[in-house]
């Protein structure tokens, strides 16, 4: 058995898959993030993320966060653009203690006025650091410029002022509109057989907890409160209204550095995370700009001339579209040189297809690259849930694989074709 998929009494989906190890792996998956903020309330999902753990009807902050370590273990969590995430590892032998904490904490959080008062100076100070972050910082200054109306514009941390507006009654509102047991995923990874994981699974997720769907499905294509009428929204799959929408942008920013930042991108309405177009999509992205040293970009920027420290191509696809980007670093004087042959790189995708060799080398890098990724227990867990979440099945490491493995030079080229036409780039520079 790879993965095994079960309906708990509440309508939650349980995941699991097992293994030989003493360590297991469990997160929990709600499809409520940034995307479904209130605008003038952006950064209250990433802060409900914070106040989930700072006390339950039964447990103190204090007692939340020693909880599992007391054990050996570890409890986290994150907030994306369309997801929240708890997760926790833990000895296997403590897999009762570890979904009876998710549960409390998820279902039974009490979000104190006090605490929230001290989480707001906290993420105040991250957003503090992010900002002194450029090569951090400009990814959400560029997709804020992007988007624009679309709710993927907004930042995961907020903004300072939008911060100061939350209260506690936003938290909990934004909890029971999206934090139901049919918009959540729990997802195990461990040496665990099914009757005793699913019985534990039901005792904390269960019945007792069944209730309304949350307030977002997969969505579609919605806009940010801004008096864009229905049928506007709904047309904006139209490909001239999306191109319209998404129309090329540019913007140089003064921020007085040594080394100037630099993201290219652009939005991708025909690469959503439900296109069969993503697996071509990611292959191109790893040639132009993967973590390898090999990549084009990196080949060409900084082993060739010497240009950058740090090139990478990165692509997100979320429920409506896709978003791809490049990101650069690079002293102010090389800024022009960087982008001409940044162009030049895409311009030679765009117009040739890969040879046969080159190609054949690029996919298998690629596949080693996902088989040594898949060879990690928690990162297993964590993509279990979100397959499950938003696609309604696990895609396993053999589909994805093979799905890879069926893309062919034409295929990857008509993808280069509709997506590197420089001319459709926005760019956004600090100086």
């Amino acid at each position: 058995m790879e993965y095994l998929v079960r309906e708990l009494d509440s309508g939650m989906a349980l995941t699991f898959k097992p293994i030989t190890s003493p360590v297991a792996y469990c997160s929990l998956t709600i499809r409520a993030g940034t995307r479904d903020e209130p605008l003038p309330l952006n950064g209250l999902a990433h802060l409900t993320e914070h106040m989930l753990f700072k006390g339950t009807k039964r447990r103190s902050s204090k007692r939340i966060n020693t909880y599992l370590e007391r054990l050996g273990g570890e409890l986290n969590a994150y907030t994306a653009k369309e997801e929240t995430v708890l997760h926790a590892t833990f000895l296997k032998e403590d897999l009762n203690r570890a979904l009876e904490l998710l549960s409390d904490i998820i279902f039974n959080s009490t979000f104190p006025e006090k605490e929230l008062r001290k989480e707001r100076e906290v993420i105040l100070e991250e957003i503090s650091s992010y900002g002194d972050t450029p090569s951090e910082q400009i990814f959400d200054d560029f997709e804020e410029m992007l988007f624009g109306l679309h709710p993927l514009s907004k930042s995961i941390l907020g903004r300072a002022e939008t911060l100061m507006s939350i209260e506690v009654e936003h938290i909990k509102e934004f909890v029971e509109k999206f934090y139901h047991p049919g918009a959540m995923t729990l997802s195990i990874v461990g040496d665990f057989k099914e009757k005793p994981l699913l019985r534990y699974a039901n005792r904390y997720f269960g019945a007792h907890l069944k209730g309304r769907e949350a307030g977002r499905k997969n969505p579609l294509f919605d806009l940010i409160e801004s008096g864009v009428e229905k049928t506007d929204r709904e047309d904006a799959y139209n490909k001239s209204s999306f191109n319209s929408l998404f129309k090329p942008k540019e913007s140089i920013v003064a921020r007085n550095t040594f080394q100037s930042h630099a993201v290219v991108g652009l939005a991708l309405k025909e690469y959503s995370l439900y296109s069969p177009k993503r697996y071509a999509m990611a292959l191109l992205t790893n040639l132009l700009g993967g973590p390898a040293l090999n990549s084009k970009l990196n080949t060409t920027l900084r082993e060739r001339h010497g240009l950058v420290y740090n090139v990478e191509a990165n692509y997100s696809p979320f429920s409506d579209l896709g978003l791809f980007t490049i990101y650069f670093g690079t002293e102010n004087n090389n800024i022009e040189r960087c982008m001409a042959l940044l162009q030049k790189e895409l311009t030679a995708l765009f117009q040739k297809e890969l040879s046969p060799l080159t190609f054949k080398s690029a996919k298998k890098q690629l596949l080693g690259q996902l088989a040594i990724a898949g060879d990690n227990a928690e990162v297993q867990c964590l993509s279990m849930g979100k397959s499950q979440l938003f696609l309604g099945y696990i895609e396993s490491d053999k589909e994805i694989m093979e799905k890879i493995e069926s893309i062919d030079a034409a295929q990857l080229h008509s993808v280069a074709r509709e997506v590197l036409n420089w001319d459709n780039f926005s760019r956004l520079i600090y100086r």
